[in-house]
């Protein structure tokens, strides 16, 4: 007989609770799905100024605007309104005014296409009347910290407090930057660690072909994806590229003592958050907290507040990528799909990198933040891994044999990430080299440019 699956609310008291948690989302592969989120930074065409939440052209009217064209549910917090929802997809807001569309988890990649040139057809139409765009950028290429708006949800404040005593950048990291991130089920817990040992391995490289934050305050910041560099000097207690996940004794088990020892940021209570002040998880539910004892919500809660590269929770995130333009953003899910959800191709990619160690990953990741496509990594170009991590991609669509009505799979969508490599340069080098030359460093032609 099926174990009866358990609910938010039943309470966790060891780690075989959050074990059994782990296996009842264990889904068969004919079951998974592939779910896309993008963050998009807002600017006022005309001022160039960062959209603020308050006022009739601001980030909360706009919610409400989507919601009114499009039948979305409103999710309000201490009054306002700071999320939608809609057929299994939510709109949320980043803490600088950064709106991040989280996706249906979908069987194709064709839908995943579709839902999000629908998405970004649905935004002009609400902000273009008010003068807002949004680019497809990894960090505000134009302002600071003190420059930007903060958005009135309870979970950032406690954050922001917080997060600068365990990191030198992650006011940036809030504020500033912007990601595309793909999700992945899995099917047992061989099948989790090794796609989540294989993203890890290939995470710099994927990164490299998606870096695009090489302009900070208008100006070039020495990076190619400044992103990078900002995520790796914001919490090193909940970031990173998890190094003992390469070890034989990883899997579940091993990822929760990892989150169990992770300070909590808060905890959520009737809608109220609570600031955890340094209390782990461990702690939580050993002894509780305030008079309130761990549910499995609280551990899925937690779950989403560590930030490594990828990270495990009811799904697989792959989180290393810059925001990029449109159809270099559908490739993104395209091309971890050929990768993780084909074994031959999952094989594949992993011998591309078997010689790299925690240390070469490290330093992979620190070279690509800096150079891009050009970085080199023991010896190998980077630019020449990634067209052979293409090349398994494409492949491993082909096998899986997901088809449009024409009967084309789902390699069409890495035709954008060939094309940059046939430059040979990371979208963010291409930023620089117009930055630098026919835009002579006009921020009105960077928004032509990066505008969705």
């Amino acid at each position: 007989m099926e174990e009866k699956r358990r609910k938010p609310r039943d309470p966790v008291g060891s780690v075989a609770d959050l074990i059994a948690w782990f296996r009842e989302h264990e889904k068969p592969p004919e079951r998974w799905r592939v779910g896309t989120e993008h963050e998009k930074v807002g600017l006022y065409r005309d001022s160039l100024k960062p959209v603020p939440y308050e006022g009739e052209a601001g980030i909360g009217a706009l919610l409400e605007r989507v919601a009114v064209t499009d039948g979305w549910k409103r999710i309000r917090e201490d009054g306002n309104l700071i999320a939608l929802e809609k057929e299994g997809a939510s709109l949320t807001l980043e803490p600088g005014g950064q709106v991040e569309l989280s996706g249906a988890p979908l069987h194709a990649i064709h839908d995943t296409c579709r839902e999000f040139h629908g998405h970004l057809e649905l935004m002009k139409r609400v902000c273009e009347p008010h003068g807002i765009v949004f680019l497809g950028l990894g960090m505000n290429p134009l302002h600071a910290v003190a420059d930007m708006p903060k958005m009135p949800k309870a979970r950032y404040a406690i954050m922001r407090e917080y997060l600068p005593s365990r990191g030198s950048m992650a006011l940036d990291m809030m504020h500033l930057t912007a990601t595309v991130q793909a999700n992945f089920d899995y099917a047992s817990e061989a099948d989790m660690i090794d796609k989540l040992r294989t993203a890890l391995a290939i995470t710099p490289v994927v990164s490299a072909i998606y870096a695009n934050s090489s302009l900070s305050q208008g100006k070039p910041n020495g990076f190619i994806s400044k992103r990078i560099h900002i995520w790796r000097h914001t919490d090193p207690d909940r970031t990173g590229l998890l190094p003992w996940a390469f070890d034989d004794d990883f899997g579940y088990e091993r990822y929760v003592e990892w989150a169990l020892d992770v300070p909590m940021f808060f905890l959520v209570r009737e809608g109220r958050y609570r600031p955890a002040r340094g209390m782990t998880f461990r702690n939580f539910m050993d002894a509780g907290f305030e008079g309130e004892r761990a549910t499995l919500a609280d551990f899925d809660r937690h779950l989403t507040t560590l930030f490594p590269e990828v990270r495990l929770k009811r799904i697989i995130e792959v989180r290393g990528t810059d925001a990029v333009p449109p159809g270099l953003t559908c490739s993104l899910p395209a091309l971890w799909k050929g990768v993780l959800y084909d074994p031959e191709a999952r094989q594949a990619a992993a011998a591309l990198v078997s010689t790299w160690g925690a240390p070469e990953r490290e330093a992979a990741l620190d070279a690509v933040a800096r150079r891009g496509l050009a970085a080199q990594v023991g010896g190998r170009s980077v630019l020449e891994l990634a067209g052979e991590l293409v090349a398994v991609a494409a492949a491993g669509l082909r096998r899986i044999g997901h088809c449009n009505d024409s009967g084309e799979d789902e390699g069409i969508f890495l035709e954008p990430v060939r094309e940059q490599l046939e430059r040979g340069k990371s979208p963010g080098e291409v930023v620089l080299e117009h930055w630098e030359g026919d835009w002579a460093r006009s921020p009105q032609r960077l928004l032509d440019y990066a505008r969705y």
